[in-house]
């Protein structure tokens, strides 16, 4: 990709509301997170859309193993596969992380959302202790020899460990033996990082201050992540955000701009969602159950923040 240095004014204005968008508060009590985090979206798009051979690293899946089934939630496979599908169709090499429990959830949403079986899925053991161990340095290597190196690592709704080195849901629960250290790769030095996550327990939270999480989420100050990032998204709904990053690299970059967000429609969705939940298995994060529900909201709910996303962007008429 050729670097973009000047964009107007409006393509600025169109990105400040699907930051906004993407980071209406559902409930969690994210809004100083929210504030903290202001520009995240403009400075994550533009280091894909300006960097002149990007290679991306999409990491994704939150294991619940309270529910019924064990099983991935359905925030974050879903706007993974849809910022990987459309980086996919402009020619950006794109690669998916994640660990054995969340695998099959991760595979079900990348082929709903048109992604060949050819993509490589990096996946990282629960048990992996370091970058030494020998499926994470094949990773690392694979990372580094590829004919593109890989340049950005985007964490989509990923638990990552906190201060105090346990990992934690968001109802301070020890998630640690079902969450693999995808941070080990996250955090590589000349990787670009960019977290996006909903509830301060995430990969890139470490951006922020333990108080800040703290003061928005109930539990912040026991879960809040100590895994920093370059570029931070606290979104309402993990999914947003990346279907707010992919919207964003296609107002910055208008050459692509078609090609980049041609999949992101109400159909594909909920085609998505459906897939994972019964192929996948994947559940509601929040309720724990396996139905066709994200953070307990009903599909309808995203559709309407999904159009929303949309007029902002300018790709469909406000109605």
């Amino acid at each position: 990709m050729n670097a973009v240095i000047e964009h107007s004014q409006e393509v600025l204005t169109r990105i400040e509301q699907i930051e906004s968008i993407c980071g209406r508060d559902i409930g969690n009590g994210i809004e100083p997170l929210v504030e903290a985090a202001k520009g995240g979206l403009l400075g994550a798009a533009r280091s894909i859309a300006e960097h002149p051979s990007p290679h991306v690293a999409i990491m994704t899946g939150f294991f619940v193993p309270r529910a019924t089934p064990p099983a991935a939630e359905t925030d974050g496979p879903i706007g993974s596969a849809h910022l990987a599908a459309g980086l996919l169709r402009v020619g950006i090499p794109v690669r998916l992380v994640t660990d054995p429990l969340c695998l099959n959830a991760v595979k079900v949403a990348a082929q709903a959302a048109g992604i060949s079986a050819q993509v490589p899925i990096d996946v990282v053991p629960v048990n992996a202790a370091s970058v030494e161990d020998p499926s994470v340095a094949s990773i690392v290597n694979a990372w580094q020899s590829a004919e593109l190196p890989v340049s950005h690592a985007i964490a989509i709704e990923r638990a990552g460990p906190g201060y105090d080195g346990i990992v934690w849901n968001m109802i301070g629960k020890d998630i640690t033996a079902d969450t693999a250290p995808l941070h080990l790769l996250f955090t590589l030095s000349e990787i670009i990082s960019i977290g996006i996550g909903d509830a301060g327990n995430e990969l890139g939270m470490g951006t922020l201050t333990k108080e800040i999480i703290a003061k928005g989420v109930s539990t912040g100050e026991k879960i809040a992540c100590s895994i920093p990032c370059n570029h931070l998204m606290v979104c309402g709904v993990s999914n947003w955000g990346a279907i707010g990053l992919l919207t964003a690299i296609a107002l910055l970059r208008p050459d692509l701009k078609s090609k980049l967000t041609e999949g992101l429609t109400l159909e594909t969705d909920k085609h998505i969602l459906t897939k994972i939940v019964y192929e996948g298995p994947a559940v509601d994060g929040d309720t724990a159950v396996q139905a066709l529900t994200i953070e307990t909201f009903p599909w309808e709910f995203h559709g309407k923040v999904l159009t929303e996303i949309l007029e902002a962007a300018g790709l469909i008429e406000s109605v």
